[in-house]
């Protein structure tokens, strides 16, 4: 029988169920959330080098996306302070001197595309395990060198001035110089640090208040009274009227590598973003979060975005935070954000005229704030320092290289220390404590007994060509030293074993029989044991060498020699 197509599950999924009663609080979650789109959208295509009112089309058109495929029922999506640098770091290379602005945004919804059908056929092909290829400590340094350079590269406009530089290092170069020959305009740093006290302030006092919001009406408001356009102070000025029109982005083959590199990063960070702030929020509401849908929704949302004068998305556990504690059910919510800004546009466009640049720079300084963990820095170097070094080595790469160099600086990271685990895998020696039951580490336990003419090593990794010589060199190094008769591998931490291990293994019982050294497993699982026989051992390795348990093990060298245990200490 042909397989049925259920194609109700995959338009609106998130709506499933959905209740009446439900509408009144989505509506109002849907307006109070409105009001954060707007604001923060501009401020972030600024970021990203993009003209503000493609900010809007984007939150429009992501928001539409996303609730028509993505699974969860309360994630907002939208631009993203994180990946506006990223956004910045691939199109502006592309645009040469002139900046052409209808350049920008085609770079960027093509841009936004490519991310897209990156993360659907990802999505699609169940990948969504990469998001685990950034570790946890190489995302802190990563985000905290973003936090750095976004600061650094808004603080001239929060200061009403300009610069031309490119990267973190000259950008701080141009920000002293500027600062030096008095190009700072007064009354723009007044009310851009006005506006960036009250978000902080409210944030910090009134979690509950729209900071951003309020910081906005109040800056324009102030504007209005105090005539800042007069005084030097740039202003957003009225945006374009009306509903974005469907767009094909016209871009030159030459840029398509740059882009397609530009995407794979950015879909890999709006990946892990979207599920550690999918994880945190569903796993309050008791459900659960399939990446590999979430995958597939935010890459809908990117190719609606990109076809509509966008760019890249991301979901944003601030804008999540907002329209959960307003109410949101459903994404109903985000559709009637996406109304209101629509609204806005076709009806209101000079609604936002007065608004002073600096406040939008205010809005993002404060995001970039957000986006820094000082504190769990601390953490790594009190708690483990190879984390912490590799933390500040994704910090420096995003610093000194830039952002796109910096999060693939952040995975190599991330997988070389991986393997570095795997390449040096922690090592030990067991004992017997007394009055606990089994076998401890001796370095953990350095009164442990050990069994007279007997060791027992533990090799904590899968046995594999990067670290076979290691381990034949710690056998050898025992035999040599230590003299055993047996020597028992404690091999439940051993998962897997190749060729080079096993050509490894079959040269060193041969060696150790020569020297009258019995080499026996305990606790070997059954895959690596199958793979053992498979590649031919079983003439060196026989039934007699593997034991269920390590005191099964312990049991069968007492009963053949009469061992004792004995303190460390002796001879």
């Amino acid at each position: 029988m042909a397989r049925q197509v259920n194609v109700r599950g995959l338009l609106l999924p998130s709506l499933s169920g959905y209740q009446s009663k439900w509408v009144p609080k989505d509506v109002v979650a849907g307006l109070v959330l409105s009001a954060l789109l707007v604001p923060q959208g501009m401020a972030y295509a600024e970021l990203a080098g993009l003209p503000p009112v493609t900010g809007l089309y984007t939150s429009i058109l992501c928001l539409i996306g996303y609730a028509l495929v993505g699974p969860s029922r309360i994630l907002v999506l939208g631009p993203d302070s994180a990946l506006g640098p990223m956004i910045a770091a691939t199109i502006l290379p592309l645009l040469g001197a002139d900046g052409d602005p209808i350049k920008a945004v085609a770079l960027a919804s093509a841009l936004a595309i490519m991310t897209g059908i990156i993360m659907i056929a990802a999505g699609a092909g169940r990948l969504g395990f990469v998001a685990d290829l950034l570790s946890k400590p190489t995302i802190l340094g990563y985000m905290n060198g973003l936090a750095l350079t976004i600061l650094v590269g808004q603080l001239p406009k929060f200061l009403g001035f300009s610069t031309d530089a490119d990267g973190f290092i000259p950008e701080v170069q141009a920000l002293i110089a500027g600062i030096a020959s008095g190009e700072i305009v007064t009354a723009a740093a007044a009310i851009g640090l006005f506006s960036l006290v009250l978000i902080l302030v409210l944030d910090r006092l009134l979690p509950r208040v729209p900071a951003v919001l309020v910081a906005v009406v109040a800056a324009m408001v102030v504007s209005v009274g105090l005539s800042l356009g007069e005084k030097g102070v740039k202003l957003v000025g009225p945006l374009v009227s009306g509903f974005p029109a469907f767009t094909i982005p016209s871009v030159g083959l030459a840029d398509l590598g740059v882009l397609v590199v530009g995407a794979f990063g950015i879909s890999l960070v709006a990946l892990t973003d979207t599920i550690s702030t999918a994880t945190s929020f569903e796993e309050r509401r008791g459900e659960q979060v399939d990446g590999n849908r979430e995958m597939i929704g935010i890459g809908a949302a990117n190719v609606a975005a990109g076809f509509f004068q966008g760019f890249p998305v991301s979901t944003s556990g601030s804008r999540t935070a907002v329209a959960e504690k307003a109410g949101a059910r459903s994404q109903v919510t985000g559709l009637v954000g996406a109304a209101m800004i629509t609204l806005m546009l076709v009806a209101f466009p000079g609604l936002l005229a007065n608004l002073p640049q600096p406040t939008l720079a205010a809005v993002v300084i404060a995001a970039s704030i957000s986006l820094a963990d000082i504190p769990g820095t601390k953490r790594l170097f009190s708690q483990r320092k190879a984390d912490f070094w590799l933390s500040i080595g994704a910090f420096l790469g995003v610093v000194l290289f830039g952002v796109l160099p910096g999060i693939v600086l952040a995975i190599a990271l991330s997988v070389g220390n991986v393997f570095r685990r795997i390449w040096w895998p922690y090592r030990t020696t067991l004992g017997k404590v007394d009055g606990i039951a089994g076998v401890h580490d001796v370095t953990q336990n350095r009164d442990a007994n050990r069994l007279a003419g007997c060791t027992i090593y533990r090799f904590d990794a899968p046995l594999i060509f990067a670290n076979a010589r290691t381990f034949r060199d710690d056998i050898v190094q025992i035999a040599t030293l230590d003299k055993p008769s047996w020597i028992i591998i404690a091999a439940e931490p051993i998962t897997d074993v190749d060729t080079t291990a096993c050509d490894m293994l079959e040269d060193l019982v041969t060696k150790l029989d020569e020297m009258s050294i019995r080499l026996v497993f305990a606790e070997l699982k059954t895959a690596p044991r199958r793979k053992l026989d498979q590649f031919g051992l079983e003439h060196v390795i026989g039934d007699d060498r593997y034991f269920p348990t390590i005191g099964s093990a312990v049991d069968a060298h007492r009963a053949l020699t009469g061992a004792q245990w004995q303190p460390p200490d002796s001879p």
